[in-house]
């Protein structure tokens, strides 16, 4: 027999950042277990670095990949991020959802060169 637990996947949303506009979709997904799933981010300005966090319940926020390049497709396991050629959109996709994959997942944008 067969069990399939729900996962359950949150988003944040960060809605201004030194005058930057930052969106994601969708806000809240629930998954069961095995399904994929991709979430948007996108920014009123250009950002120079793209970074994707998740925070499970109770805990930290845990850095999951950086995109500094336009076009940049990242792979880590089951996870995918990517940064549009525009770098005002990125997306981040994960395969097969796990009871492991359940907490929240948000976006930051650099929109200034850093040295």
């Amino acid at each position: 027999m067969l069990l399939i637990a729900p996962v359950l996947i949150l988003w944040m949303v960060i809605p201004q950042v030194n005058g930057q506009q930052i969106s994601q979709i969708p806000q809240f997904l629930p998954l069961q277990a095995g399904e994929n799933f991709t979430t948007y981010c996108n920014s009123s300005s250009t950002v120079y670095r793209l970074q994707w966090y998740k925070q499970r319940p109770g805990g930290s926020p845990v850095l999951l990949m950086i995109l500094a390049k336009d076009g940049e497709v990242k792979t880590e396991q089951r996870l995918t991020g990517r940064l549009g050629e525009t770098r005002k959109h990125g997306s981040l996709h994960l395969v097969a959802a796990q009871l492991s994959d359940v907490g929240t997942y948000f976006c930051a944008g650099h929109s200034t060169l850093e040295a």
